[in-house]
């Protein structure tokens, strides 16, 4: 039998669970109803809406956070988002990470690794002027 199961998380950005969202080839809605196990739904304050038969929903929670709720059943969302929601949660991690960098003027890169890590580059623009201004 299959249920529907929370994750405590420490998602706080929904701007960066959108971008992480769209790089994973998913969509994010907002208000709508999640997928579980033989026809189960549940609502959320924003649901992932998975290609397989079940989705992921993210409720806030008083301290800001998001938990995470899926139906795990059989792998279908481990498939899409990582065991745990990992895949989900390095992406999210991954793409905050360049928002907040970017509004403090650096550039950023990444480069996937061999181990399925991110590394993530930041460099700082150069200031104008010159030696000696």
């Amino acid at each position: 039998m299959s249920h529907f199961t929370t994750l405590q998380t420490t998602i706080k950005n929904i701007e960066a669970v959108q971008i992480a969202c769209k790089e994973l080839g998913l969509e994010l809605v907002q208000e709508g109803q999640a997928r579980g196990y033989q026809g189960r739904t549940i609502i959320g304050d924003y649901v992932i809406k998975c290609k397989g038969p079940y989705d992921v929903v993210l409720n806030k929670q008083p301290d800001g956070q998001y938990t995470l709720i899926t139906d795990w059943y059989q792998g279908y969302v481990a498939k899409e988002i990582g065991d745990g929601g990992g895949r989900l949660l390095q992406t999210y991690g991954v793409a905050l990470a360049t928002m907040e960098a970017r509004k403090l003027g650096y550039s950023v890169s990444r480069q996937s690794m061999p181990d399925g890590s991110v590394k993530v580059v930041l460099t700082q623009a150069a200031s104008s002027g010159g030696w000696g201004q």
